[in-house]
Formats: C-alpha cells, structure tokens, sequence
C-alpha cells in the first residue's frame, strides 16, 4: 500500500511548491521585478522610464543632429541681416607710366620719353538700407609726378564724396528687401518644430523599447519557470520508474521537454539581451555594454480615448503641420518677391563730392572742406526685359509652391486623422484585451488549481497538471502582451497628441 501511495505523495510534494515558484517567475505587473539574467549586476536599482527619456534626451544621436539643424537655422538668420551690415573698403595703389624715349613732333610740338608716378589711398563705407538703397560715403588722396609738368609737381588731390541710389520699382521696399531675413526666421520656427517633432518621437521610441524590454524579460521568467517544471517532471518520472509506475517513454518524453525548455530559455534570452540593446541604443552613446537594473510599468493608468478631442489635441500641437504651414508662409513670402519682380527697374540716383589740388597731402586733405573744388550729379536709370518671361515663369511657380504645400497640408491633415483614430481604436481596443486576458489567467489558474488538487487525490497524472500548468503560463503572456500593447498605443497616441511633453515635465526650450 505504501509503495503504490509514494508516487503520488512525491507528485503532490512537488507541485505543492509550484504555486510558489510560480508567484516568482511570471508576475505580469511586474516582471522587471524578476530575477536577473545570467551575468546580470542584481544589486542594480530599477530603471524607470522617466530615467529613460532623461538620458535619451541628454545622450541620443539623433535629437543631438536636430539640436545643430536648429542652432544652423539661427545662424541662418545672421547671415541674412548681415546683407544690411556696413562694408568697410581701403584700396591702395601706385603705378608707374614710363613712355618711350623715342622723340616724336605733334603738331610742331617736339616730344620725348616720359614719366608718371601716381600714388592713390581710398577708403570709403557703404551700407544697404531696408528699402532698397544703397549708400556710399569715401575719401581719397592722390600723389601724382610727371616729368613732363612743371606746376604743382608733385600734385597732391583729395576728395570726399556721398553718393546714394535708391530703387523705386522693382526692388524697392523694406517687405521685399526684408524677405530673406523673414524667410530665415520662419526657418528657425520650422526647424524648432521639427526638432519639437524629434522629441516626441523619441520618447514614443524609448516607451516602445522599455516596454518591449518588460515583455521580454517577463517572458523569460515564464521560460525559466517552464525549464524548471520541465525537471521536475524528469525527476517525479524517475521516482515513479523506480516503483514501478512509470516505463523509460515516460522518461524520455520528460527529457525531450526538458531540451525544449532550454531551448526556450535560450531564444527568450537572446531575445532580452536583443531588446536592452534596443533601449540602450536610444538612451545612451557606445554604453550598449551597460547592464539595465529591472524594468516595470509605470503605477499611472491608461485614461480613456476619446477621437474628438484627440484630434483636436493633435491639430494643435502637431510639429509637423505647424511645420508645413510655416513652409506656406515661406513660399508667399517668395510669390510676393517674384510678383515685385515683374515690375521694370527705375533707379534714382546721386553723388556730391569735394575736390581739392594741392602741393602736399596735409593742404590736400585740409583743404577739400573750403569747397573750392566740387562736382555733384543726379541720375535715373531704366531697364525692363522685353516681355518679363523669366520673371512671370517664377511668379507662376512660386504660385505654384503655395498650392503645393497647402496640397500637402490638406494631406498631412487627414493621415493625422487617420492616424489619431488608429491610435485611439488601439486604445480601446487593448484596454478590453486587458481586461479578457485577466478573466483568462484568473480561469487558467482555477483548472490549474483543480488539476492539482485531482493529482493528489490520485484521479490524474502528472502531464495533465503540468499542460494546465502551461495553459496558465501562456494566459499570464498573454495578459503581459496586452498590457504592454495598451501602453504602446498609448505612447503612440500622446505621441500624436503631443500630450506626452507634459506628462514627462519635458521643456523644448531647454532642449534646444
């Protein structure tokens, strides 16, 4: 009597501390809260998630090139506004004139070689204006020596002069002079909402990663579990061989579960080593040596979705088509440009200046203020390309630019809507898988309990407790995948929103 109880006594013993290896090894709350891997630090803290998107923001490639994409779209606009600098402008020359020596008449008049020395300096200022007009204010003095004169030999000649030309068409007035700096700074914008648009990628990216992660090692806890179950089959076989009620199939069934379970073990291993290099790859710079203390989900919940307002959260906040519509504003800047374009241009025009001639450079530059000596002119200048076919081609594709982008704007709008109400059903439709896959765990570990209790009263066998034991394990990954999918979509859809800045405290403009 006693030989025929001891295979069901050793049964029920070991599956008497199942439940408990079981409570350690699939917690679908929790599963960062599970053993470490192999090789694994397990005195490391838990890594959060807000700990993730703190290091991706500090450490992660890409936003880094968007920081400089946006630091080069101010500098953008400096070289704009330096068109309307002032330019500082200093020649100096000599030259020397050395005729033949040959002697030659002209009109009775007998010649021979002879020489000129001409040392000049000029500096002068110039500067464009916003509306158009060009300024220019300059000095110079001259030294000139010819063999052939006699009076003022060397002659020293200053000047100051003032001269200005203002476009009264086609290029005058500060919109059209102003466009490149306007078009510049509309680029700052657009290159903040891009890097705006970079952020919540990024965090939408490092949430996917770390809740793939807490899958994977949840995952891995349940294979572990499984590889152990799969031994103590082996082990409860040959006690039952050893009295007789178990035959070498038994065994070898056991066995061959056993190499399945470690090959189990294996691929979810490979497949957590995989996904830490994921998230590392996103948070940190060449750190994928690095080993990551346990992960879990947040203790916030999931609030419902609602498509009308979060769309109408999106439309606000969404970078990309702020960014497009900023890229209109940039193309009517460019069609009002062209449209100015098409006028004809009529310059006005005018210089006054000081002349002075004296025999050293101190008189000569003294001297030019007595007003002695002065020339002044005023000019108005025309042009206009017969028939304007270049400048109207651009106006019409300027035009053109416009209605494209607004094309495209129309476009990105409703894949947002499409995308919100993806997001959204995802929601939805994941919260209510949370929720069928908790009844389905709760009802796999009822059969499971039953089984148990049937395997000690002797009314079953090992194999079915240890296939309700697998039933159960796949009911709690299963519930694990739903709520890791209901927090991805909820990622995706604040992503979307633009709501997930607020909810990680993340400023842009302590980003840029």
């Amino acid at each position: 009597m006693i030989r025929r109880l001891l295979p069901v006594l050793s049964i029920g013993l070991v599956f008497s501390l199942s439940p408990a290896i079981l409570a350690q090894g699939t917690s679908s709350e929790a599963p960062g809260s599970q053993p470490p891997p192999a090789g694994s630090a397990p005195s490391l803290p838990e890594l959060t998630l807000e700990e993730c998107i703190g290091r991706a923001l500090a450490k992660n490639f890409a936003l880094e090139v968007q920081r400089i994409t946006t630091s080069q779209a101010k500098e953008n606009v400096i070289v704009a506004e330096a068109a309307f600098d002032s330019e500082l402008q200093v020649v100096g020359s000599r030259s020397v004139l050395q005729r033949p020596d040959a002697v030659t008449t002209v009109d009775g008049v007998t010649t021979g070689g002879s020489r000129n020395d001409t040392d000049s300096l000029r500096a002068g200022v110039s500067r464009t204006l916003g509306t158009g007009a060009t300024i220019n204010a300059s000095t110079s003095l001259d030294r000139g020596k010819s063999s052939q004169n006699t009076f003022l030999n060397p002659a020293y000649n200053g000047d100051v002069s003032f001269s200005i030309r203002q476009p009264l068409l086609r290029g005058a007035g500060t919109e059209y002079n102003r466009a490149a700096i306007r078009r510049a700074e509309i680029g700052v914008d657009r290159s903040n909402f891009d890097l705006k648009g970079s952020v919540l990628d990024l965090v939408r990216d490092v949430e996917q990663a770390y809740f793939n992660l807490v899958y994977a090692r949840g995952d891995r806890a349940v294979k572990d579990l499984s590889l152990q179950l799969a031994q103590q089959l082996v082990e409860e076989n040959e006690i039952r061989r050893q009295v007789g009620s178990a035959i070498e199939l038994d065994i070898l069934t056991a066995q061959v579960g056993v190499a399945n379970a470690r090959r189990n073990v294996l691929l979810t291993q490979q497949t957590v080593s995989n996904r830490e290099d994921a998230l590392l790859q996103l948070i940190g710079q060449f750190e994928l040596g690095q080993a990551l203390g346990p992960v879990a989900f947040p203790a916030y919940g999931v609030p419902d979705a609602n498509f009308d307002s979060s769309y109408k959260l999106a439309r606000e906040n969404d970078p990309s088509l702020a960014s497009l519509e900023a890229s209109v504003r940039q193309y009517e800047i460019d069609a009002k440009v062209a449209k100015r374009n098409r006028l004809p241009t009529l310059d006005l025009g005018g210089a006054v200046g000081l002349t002075s001639r004296e025999a050293s450079y101190e008189d000569a530059a003294t001297n030019v203020w007595n007003r002695d000596g002065y020339d002044w002119q005023v000019d108005l200048t025309f042009r206009m390309p017969w028939g304007f076919r270049e400048e109207k081609a651009r106006y019409r594709i300027a035009q053109g630019n416009i209605h494209r982008e607004e094309v495209r704007y129309r476009q990105l709008d409703q894949t947002l809507m499409a995308q919100v109400r993806t997001a959204v059903r995802a929601v939805q439709t994941n919260k209510e898988s949370v929720t069928i896959s908790g009844l389905a765990t709760e009802l796999s570990a009822k059969q499971y309990d039953l089984e148990r209790e049937r395997l000690k009263a002797g009314l079953t066998t090992s194999r079915r407790v240890l296939e309700a034991q697998d039933d159960l394990e796949s009911a709690r990954v299963n519930e694990l995948q739903a709520k890791v999918s209901l927090r991805i979509a909820q990622a995706e859809l604040e992503r979307l929103e633009g709501t997930s800045l607020s909810r990680f405290k993340i400023n842009i403009d302590q980003i840029r």
